[in-house]
């Protein structure tokens, strides 16, 4: 069996991964606040956990990991949202829900075996809550309840790597009169008459954001399970508490065994900003033409604990590659085994560069069948070559041989006007341009529409 090595964030070693119980490999993974459309950084984790999660399927069979992944569908971003545009607040969870599974569907993810709604496990928070006042670890104070960070000392800051003296001398969190401690965090809290709210011992109320997640995972996976991951930005507080949390409700376990974190997204070098101009959505980039499958190949390009920078030049190029291994695996007459060397890089830590240099390795070998499931396997290409991939029927040769005319006369009069003109053309109405002492090669791209051309006739 493929030995499978993870860093784990907590101990900040590389480590053989061995799970609790190999015919119940369990994994959680904090997912979105559905309350608007997921940004590109939000899709980064989804894509990392999703190739983790086929492997681990690979090597321990498909029936024996369970994958959860929540949705955050209680939240003060979510009631403005609901205030500001006079929609209902399910309305806009509902909508918002499914804007992600479908965005996430585009890049090739499988839906994990469960995806709970914080709103389904109100009870289980609420005792989870309860059994944490009892045992000493929280405390009720006007309406609210708080978790007590001095009554786990002991824990508090490990995975984040600091401590609680250095983090209440940092803090910047405003310290409410009825905290006992700055960095007490908010378990319950009350709700008005406008906002949602549940019935609790301590009065109508709502809950904090980092309860839902030990709740729901205890709930569904038990007091100790395999894999917790998510983005470095939530290694604290979010993932810091939900520890806190969990191991003093059921200090029978260990809550999870190994974290991992991937790192943030940056685009053309920066970080992705409104204010920059430089902030887009998946959908925003579907819409524009760029395929799914290519948003993935982006993503695998640069191992998950890097900082990732997307560039329409990586984006490109990504095409390019794809077009030509698409039109390689056509050729299979059925799909072979996938590839070892392949599983091999994934294994290491999740080393998915690696893995796509073997794939250019098995493209150069033209081991057609192993490259159609070694595709498949990572999640970029269905049972089907995609149809942006598959080469629109016309002829753009006679578009090449009038650029290529273009080209000798303006070698001669040393103005490349038209040349630029016609590219400029070609490339609006999305044709590749390759230029070269060879000749032009004209090639149709993801969004290619054959109706600007016109403006060529």
């Amino acid at each position: 069996m493929t030995t499978i090595k993870l860093t784990n964030t907590r101990t900040r070693t590389k480590e053989a991964f061995v799970p609790i119980d190999a015919d119940n490999v369990r994994m959680y993974v904090c997912g979105p606040t559905v309350y608007d459309r997921a940004h590109l950084g939000n899709a980064r984790p989804v894509v990392v956990f999703d190739v983790l999660y086929r492997l681990l399927r690979h090597v321990y069979g498909a029936d024996h990991v369970t994958y959860v992944r929540n949705f955050t569908d209680v939240d003060d971003k979510i009631n403005a949202r609901a205030k500001e545009s006079g929609r209902a607040i399910g309305e806009i969870t509902a909508e918002t829900t499914q804007w992600f599974l479908d965005d996430m569907g585009a890049l090739g993810a499988l839906e994990p075996n469960a995806m709970p709604r914080a709103t389904q496990f109100i009870p289980q928070m609420v005792e989870m809550i309860e059994e944490l006042i009892a045992k000493g670890h929280a405390y009720a104070a006007e309406g609210h309840v708080l978790f007590a960070v001095d009554s786990w000392r002991e824990g508090y800051g490990k995975l984040s790597g600091r401590s609680v003296d250095d983090m209440i001398a940092g803090a910047r969190v405003e310290v409410a009169p009825y905290k006992k401690n700055p960095m007490d965090f908010v378990l319950w809290k009350p709700s008005s008459d406008d906002l949602p709210g549940w019935d609790s011992p301590w009065g109508r109320g709502r809950p904090g954001w980092h309860i839902e997640c030990s709740a729901m995972s205890y709930e569904l996976l038990g007091a100790s399970f395999d894999i917790h991951g998510g983005g470095n930005d939530l290694m604290f507080p979010h993932h810091e508490n939900e520890i806190a949390q969990s191991c003093c409700a059921h200090p029978e376990g260990q809550f999870a065994k190994v974290w991992l974190h991937n790192e943030m997204l940056q685009v053309e070098g920066k970080k992705m900003s409104k204010s920059l101009g430089n902030f887009f959505t998946v959908h925003d980039l579907l819409d524009q033409g760029v395929p799914g499958e290519v948003i993935r190949f982006v993503f695998l390009s640069t191992h998950y604990r890097k900082p990732m920078d997307w560039t329409e030049a990586k984006a490109r190029e990504a095409e390019k590659t794809l077009r030509k291994w698409y039109g390689q695996a056509e050729g299979a007459q059925s799909s072979g085994e996938v590839s070892q060397t392949v599983i091999d890089a994934l294994a290491d830590d999740l080393n998915t560069a690696g893995a796509l240099t073997e794939l250019h390795q098995l493209s150069q070998a033209d081991d057609v069948a192993t490259l159609r499931a070694t595709l498949q396997f990572l999640g970029l290409m269905g049972q089907e070559t995609p149809a942006w991939a598959a080469a629109p029927d016309i002829d753009l040769s006679g578009y090449a041989d009038r650029l290529a005319a273009l080209r000798s006369a303006a070698m001669e009069s040393k103005d490349f006007s038209a040349v630029d003109a016609m590219k400029t053309a070609l490339t609006e109405a999305g044709v590749e341009v390759r230029m070269s002492k060879a000749g032009v090669e004209l090639l149709p791209g993801a969004g290619f529409d054959a109706a600007k051309l016109e403006a060529l006739a």
